[in-house]
């Protein structure tokens, strides 16, 4: 009898489980990446998805993680502030917004951190590496957990923000959590500064292209499509644009570290994931 294939016993009764958490989550690309790269490492572990309810079922998967039957997960809306308050510790990134995308479980424990910023820095530096974000003025679209979780980054990469929402108490109460460096804009007259405007909605923008400065750059957080209305409008008006995959890729690998352990191994995440959205490079 020929051997088996060297990915046959890949998963024992040693796997380590992992997943994302939200509702809705169907949508995710996190279990495509992940168990690419359990796959390409020949890592003993899988990657789910998890969609609680409401609160309390969020609260039930957490006790799970406690009690031993998930490794970690990763958050996603509506979660992410709950996840947070629900930790037993948490790191740095996590504190400076009040929210987290990474629990980790251990002995009964959890730990909280946030991936999020280090998403939104990677996207910039792979896809506007000319924007310098000291001293640079960012505009936000959107007051929600997409918004703040992005946030933390952009501060301490010594960047000003402006937080423009339709409802000012929620931009306010944003603002008011995340420090001096966060203003409230008054209104849209505050794109005519913008370095950087940053689409944190899951809709498109109602916003006015030709406020932007030549030199501007528009990112949006969504991803699908990878190519939203608000990045082809500003690729035609010729703007430096940056999309929300990029996001994604970049705050995954810390996310795997986190959950299994060891870092992930080489792969072309962005052609697997284009592929899998259907869209072309």
């Amino acid at each position: 009898m020929s051997p088996a294939p060297a990915t046959f016993g890949r998963i024992t009764g040693a796997a380590r489980l992992g997943g994302i958490v939200g509702q809705p989550v169907r949508h995710s690309l996190s279990p495509v990446i992940h168990n690419a790269w359990l796959e390409a490492g020949g890592v003993d572990g899988a990657y789910v998805a998890f969609s609680p309810r409401d609160a309390a079922g969020f609260e039930t998967l957490v006790a799970a993680g406690r009690a031993g039957l998930i490794a970690g997960v990763n958050v996603t809306a509506p979660f992410k502030e709950q996840a947070f308050a629900l930790a037993d510790e948490a790191g740095a990134k996590a504190r400076l917004t009040g929210s987290a995308n990474i629990l980790v479980f251990d002995n009964g424990r959890v730990r909280a951190d946030s991936a999020d910023g280090a998403g939104v820095l990677y996207a910039l530096a792979e896809q506007a590496p000319d924007l310098a974000l000291k001293g640079a003025s960012v505009v936000i679209l959107g007051a929600g957990g997409a918004a703040r979780a992005g946030a933390g980054a952009l501060i301490e990469a010594g960047a000003s923000l402006s937080i423009l929402n339709r409802t000012r108490e929620r931009a306010e109460a944003l603002a008011a959590d995340l420090g001096p460096a966060v203003s409230v804009a008054e209104d849209a007259g505050v794109l005519e500064r913008a370095d950087l405007v940053i689409n944190a909605l899951s809709v498109p923008p109602e916003i006015a292209l030709e406020a932007l400065k030549p030199s501007a750059v528009v990112m949006d957080m969504t991803y699908k499509p990878v190519l939203t209305p608000l990045l082809a409008e500003a690729r035609a008006r010729g703007l430096t644009t940056v999309d929300g995959l990029a996001m994604l890729i970049g705050q995954a690998a810390p996310s795997f570290e986190a959950i299994f352990g060891v870092p992930p191994p080489p792969l072309d995440l962005r052609a697997l994931l284009l592929a899998h959205l259907g869209e072309a490079a």
